[in-house]
């Protein structure tokens, strides 16, 4: 299906990992009027892929993951969280709780999903596999 890739530049280089620094982008970038109203800005953040041979500090990389795993992320962090909270909130008010109780009620069981993916972060850092390829 494809790969979601990043432009980023390798920052370091140990056994294990490599670090790579790269610059994200908000919704404000695709903007023409983003020069204007200066609300535009990209956030630099650093991500750690395991080491391979051939690369240097300092290069210019792609960062990549499969699609699919990005299309899982959206899923889980998003998608069903969504399906919780609106089938927590119809259950409830279906049995006769009242629309605050069962609105709190809903939210609390999203606190929940996130608090079990929290939990699982471990499991699903190793999931979500990076890699770099040259330019």
């Amino acid at each position: 299906m494809g790969e979601i890739s990043h432009s980023g530049k390798i920052t370091a280089i140990d056994p294990q990992m490599i670090t790579v620094e790269f610059t994200t982008e908000d919704a404000c970038a695709s903007c023409k009027a983003s020069a204007l109203c200066g609300m535009s800005e990209g956030k630099v953040k650093t991500l750690q892929v395991p080491a391979k041979l051939g690369f240097e500090i300092g290069e210019e990389v792609d960062i990549v993951l499969k699609r699919t795993m990005g299309l899982k992320a959206v899923w889980l962090a998003y998608v069903l969280p969504l399906i919780l909270m609106v089938a927590v909130l119809l259950a409830l008010t279906a049995l006769g709780l009242s629309e605050l109780t069962a609105g709190l009620c809903a939210i609390a069981a999203v606190g929940l999903w996130y608090l079990v993916l929290w939990l699982m972060r471990d499991k699903l850092k190793n999931e979500y596999t990076f890699y770099i390829k040259k330019k």
